[in-house]
């Protein structure tokens, strides 16, 4: 990170427990170096033992990684950092619309049989990262399934953990893949009007398709970050934990460079 994106995510950073008062062994290294590390490996896709000298060891940084992954932490920072860009966007924190998607990757050898499957439409064998973004493009909720696992299978169990999140949620745009009773469903269960933005027959090739382009460009944004090219995770939490430090450093960067923007005027002044 920038001295910059520091000191914008340092005030958003999860409080350790030795830190509030509840106990704890204190962290022998500082939280940016961690993050720097994480943000290495998912940026660059290297495997941990591969961490670079400049770095931690390894060992501490992936227990670093394993416990903010469990204990919610990176959940917790991500959300902060959403409502820090939605709100200088002039949004809301909350989001009352959102996009659906899917998008099956390969699978590495690493990944256990119990939690990869085929997708026969994309003859992929691995896995599915299913995604739920506002109108902006970041991330509302994420679930990695193995890659047989349908749209609306999936979506029966995102949507209604976005619903609890997001109580202001209202509409749900989402492709052909989410046809069928799921729609009944939603407006039903959730009170959520799904809306499906279908391809027209008489176009060929490539097409933008209304609001379902906003998730697309979600899913390009996180291939950017090597360590999602492929899914090297043996767990699936870490999979969706992967998938939240990158878009963390999006976010960093993007209101990072927004303050920087703002500054500029000051200073020539």
């Amino acid at each position: 990170m920038s001295d910059a994106e520091w000191a914008l995510v340092r005030d958003l950073l999860p409080v350790p427990g030795w830190l509030a008062g509840r106990g704890g062994r204190p962290e022998g290294y500082c939280h940016r170096e961690m993050i720097d590390a994480v943000r290495y490996l998912v940026d660059n896709g290297i495997k941990w033992r591969a961490m670079p000298a400049d770095f931690p060891p390894w060992p501490r940084v992936y227990a670093f990684f394993a416990r903010w992954r469990d204990a919610g932490l990176v959940t917790e920072l991500h959300e902060r950092l959403r409502e820090a860009v939605r709100t200088g966007e002039g949004r809301g924190p909350e989001p009352s619309a959102a996009v659906v998607d899917s998008q099956s990757v390969k699978a590495d050898a690493t990944v256990a049989h119990a939690s990869r499957g085929f997708d026969a439409g994309k003859r992929i064998n691995g896995r599915k990262r299913h995604l739920l973004t506002d109108t902006l493009g970041l991330l509302l909720e994420v679930q990695v399934t193995p890659a047989s696992t349908t749209d609306r299978d999936a979506a029966r169990i995102l949507l209604p953990a976005a619903k609890r999140n997001f109580r202001r949620l209202g509409r749900v745009w989402a492709d052909g893949g989410y046809t069928g009773h799921l729609a009944d469903w939603t407006a039903l269960h959730l009170g959520i009007v799904l809306d499906v933005v279908r391809r027209s027959d008489d176009v060929r090739g490539f097409q933008v398709l209304p609001r379902r382009w906003v998730v697309e460009r979600s899913f390009a944004w996180l291939l950017r970050s090597r360590r999602l090219v492929r899914d090297y995770e043996r767990r699936t939490d870490t999979s969706e934990a992967v998938i939240r430090r990158s878009m963390i450093a999006l976010m960093n960067r993007r209101l990072a460079a927004r303050h920087h923007h703002r500054a500029v005027p000051a200073q020539a002044v």
